[in-house]
């Protein structure tokens, strides 16, 4: 065993046996070198290896602390992890009597003739009624996908995996926000699809950030989420959106547009709007309905659903027929325009609650969506905050959950004159912050869990020490 292994391992049972405390912090490397009588570059491979087994955290600027709170992990943002009785991470909505809302539909499906048909598989096309009310359901002002456009997934996130899969080959580069959401980063290593994260401002991805990173090597693909961006409820103005536009086409990069969200916003047009022809439009039900009888839709360019289908159908990631029968039925009935209507007023409450419970504190959040970006206050760091906020039975999200890493060292810069806008604070310092879903926990409950967590982050935390020599 190599010596740095040996030490590390010293380390790690003073972290495990307790001995060290969550939050306590590492002394600087060339100090611990010292202390120790090791190289400088023998002690940088015990903090290595102790970051790779997710002991220890390092934050620029501030040095190297023992973890407070498990590894973050996208999967947090899609199946539960945790047990604490408030959870502020899982972000599914429900409307008041949504149950009552949906039943109607699901009852002709079950009567023995319908169900013989609607337990059969369906192909990645779906039905032409399928398509025709997922066209229209989809359709904005200034946009509207043709039924021959749409296929469809068992859910957005899958969607997300066709897209990737159809656009970009094992080893390609997709250039994405330096903030976006996990689950894309997990999908993306199955795939073995490299992420870069790209320079932004206040406006969301910058085109010329774009242009250094094609320029270092080829894009296959540029990840989006211009509306209601999770986590920081940005969206990029359709000035950026033009813009951006225009410098993609003659690259002929494809766009990958996720709009999961977008059903908070109305009136904003979508990217594939200024750019139908390289744009990938993704998009589902489990948020507008419920998370587990759901669709995803995967709206792609005309004339590009051969290679999208065929990567849907390879990857398993096809709708059931049975929740497709049951989509259709809710898009045309009304059932899905009611729940989009309640969830936009429910939303709506939420963030008022944010906002009277919050006041006073740096935090990001679009009076539409359903999370909110927060910026802790000193000393506080996402990872004593969240272990903090589990220890008083509520699960937040800590920020560097939604960081892009970067490669060898930054993300790709943006070149030329800074922008006119200064860069959005909440879109860097990921180590600083914490998000908060608010769609999950009942409302008497969430604004409880926000009262404890403004007097949580007026304290301090304990146990943020030196480490010892």
């Amino acid at each position: 065993m190599h010596d740095y292994q040996r030490i590390a391992d010293r380390i790690a049972a003073d972290i495990l046996s307790g001995r060290l405390k969550p939050g306590q912090r590492l002394p600087p490397q060339r100090s611990f070198a010292r202390r120790r009588g090791i190289a400088a570059s023998t002690a940088g491979r015990v903090y290595a290896e102790l970051v790779r087994r997710g002991l220890v955290v390092g934050e620029v600027g501030r040095g190297t602390f023992v973890r407070a709170a498990p590894v973050p992990s996208g999967r947090a943002l899609a199946e539960p992890a945790t047990t604490a009785p408030v959870n502020l991470e899982l972000n599914y909505p429900t409307a008041p009597d949504q149950a009552a809302l949906l039943a109607p539909a699901l009852a002709p499906l079950l009567r023995p003739d319908v169900l013989s048909e609607a337990t059969r598989t369906a192909p990645a096309a779906g039905t032409p009624a399928a398509r025709e009310a997922a066209g229209g359901l989809l359709a904005t002002a200034g946009w509207r996908p043709s039924p021959g456009q749409v296929l469809f997934s068992g859910n957005a996130r899958q969607a997300i995996a066709g897209a990737l899969a159809a656009l970009v080959r094992p080893g390609g580069r997709v250039g994405i926000d330096a903030l976006t959401y996990p689950l894309v980063k997990e999908i993306a290593a199955r795939l073995g699809v490299t992420l870069v994260p790209l320079a932004g401002d206040a406006d969301g991805i910058r085109p010329d950030s774009v242009a250094a990173a094609h320029r270092t090597a080829p894009l296959s693909a540029l990840y989006l989420q211009p509306t209601l961006h999770n986590p920081t409820s940005a969206t990029m103005p359709e000035t950026r959106r033009r813009r951006l536009a225009a410098d993609l086409r003659p690259w002929g990069l494809p766009v990958i547009e996720d709009r999961i969200w977008s059903f908070l916003s109305d009136g904003t047009e979508p990217f594939a709007a200024f750019a139908p022809e390289l744009t990938y439009v993704v998009d589902g039900l489990s948020k507008r309905v419920a998370p587990g009888l759901t669709v995803g839709f995967l709206v792609v360019p005309e004339g590009r659903t051969g290679q999208a289908g065929e990567a849907l159908r390879s990857g398993g990631w096809t709708a059931g027929r049975f929740a497709l029968e049951a989509a259709l039925r809710w898009m045309t009935d009304g059932t899905v325009d009611r729940l989009t209507t309640a969830k936009r007023a429910d939303a709506s409450r939420r963030q008022r609650l944010v906002t009277e419970h919050l006041r006073g504190f740096a935090v990001q959040a679009d009076p539409r969506t359903y999370y909110a970006w927060w910026r802790l206050p000193a000393p506080w760091r996402a990872d004593t905050f969240t272990a903090a906020a589990a220890a008083r039975g509520i699960a937040v999200t800590p920020g560097p959950s939604f960081a892009v890493p970067a490669g060898p060292s930054f993300a790709v810069p943006a070149t030329g004159p800074a922008p006119a806008r200064s860069p959005d604070p909440a879109t860097s310092g990921a180590a600083d912050c914490v998000r908060l879903g608010l769609a999950s926990a009942p409302l008497e409950a969430l604004e409880q869990a926000l009262r404890t967590l403004a007097s949580l982050a007026h304290g301090t935390p304990q146990g943020i020490t030196d480490l010892p020599s």
